[in-house]
């Protein structure tokens, strides 16, 4: 039974790869999240253009990054796609200051999550500022996830993804979709779907997370335990340790909860750009 997406938008998803415009909410509640965004920002005092863990699981330090990752009109669409039991896998702010040259090369986000199956991944892209060409939207090849895993190469200077990311070959793009997103609007796309996005030459932060869904049937594939965080339905699997969500805003409980948390994703991580690269290497 449909919760949100029509059988018609489910087939240009599962078709084409992604999904856009969807709204969640509106521009005056993205202000919202906006504002206690940017409070964070200042009460950690860095911007999360690059701030290590805090720009990553913010979901579990405090109560309305919560409501981003719970918010029923995105887990309604993503369950149309993946069931009814629904991980958080973990998130990224995305988020590109005005007139900065920080890109995302050609790359797929399945290449060092390490899920398995690998194409049970959807990430719901949520946009906080307008999200347009001239800020630096996103752009979908269609149809590229049915390609299966690419190489990557890494070493882009300026780049949003934590690994520096790109793919070397990427082969005939073929039709390219712009993810224009105003703000309280999101997007889906594929874990193997080829994508891009250039720099900001607006006049204001483009802002945006990203949040990896998966559903409870899949498991990693790294040499420890990872952690994910139940948004919806059951975990009948047990494939994951469950991070508990924030009793009380950044309290010391949560931020330790966090740490462990992104600590153990770090780690994850790191293992899987060196699978990645011994296995395009051939080593």
């Amino acid at each position: 039974m449909e919760k949100l997406l029509t059988q018609a938008q489910v087939d240009a998803y599962h078709r084409d790869g992604y999904l856009f415009p969807i709204r969640a909410f509106s521009a005056a509640e993205a202000q919202r999240y906006r504002t206690a965004l940017e409070d964070y920002e200042a009460r950690i005092g860095t911007k999360l253009t690059s701030a290590g863990k805090y720009r990553s699981r913010t979901y579990l330090l405090f109560q309305w990054a919560q409501e981003l990752v719970r918010h029923p009109r995105i887990l309604d669409a993503v369950e149309d796609i993946l069931g009814s039991n629904i991980l958080v896998f973990t998130t990224t702010w995305f988020i590109k200051e005005p007139g900065t040259p920080h890109v995302a090369a050609w790359h797929q986000d399945a290449t060092h999550f390490g899920l398995e199956p690998n194409d049970q991944h959807v990430t719901a892209w949520l946009a906080l500022s307008d999200a347009s060409l001239e800020s630096g939207c996103m752009q979908f090849s269609a149809g590229s996830h049915k390609r299966g895993q690419l190489a990557h190469g890494y070493g882009v200077a300026a780049s949003v993804n934590d690994a520096n990311q790109f793919i070397p070959d990427p082969g005939q793009l073929g039709a390219i979709a712009d993810c224009c997103l105003q703000p309280g609007q999101f997007s889906l796309h594929h874990t193997l779907l080829v994508h891009q996005s250039g720099p900001n030459n607006s006049r204001d932060r483009r802002i945006g997370i990203g949040i990896s869904y998966i559903p409870t049937l899949v498991k990693h594939t790294g040499s420890q335990r990872h952690t994910a965080h139940l948004v919806r339905g059951v975990d009948n699997h047990g494939h994951f340790d469950l991070d508990p969500p924030p009793a009380s805003d950044f309290d010391a409980a949560a931020q330790a909860t966090h740490d462990a948390s992104y600590a153990s994703y770090a780690k994850n991580y790191a293992e899987q750009v060196k699978r990645h690269i011994e296995k395009t290497r051939g080593c």
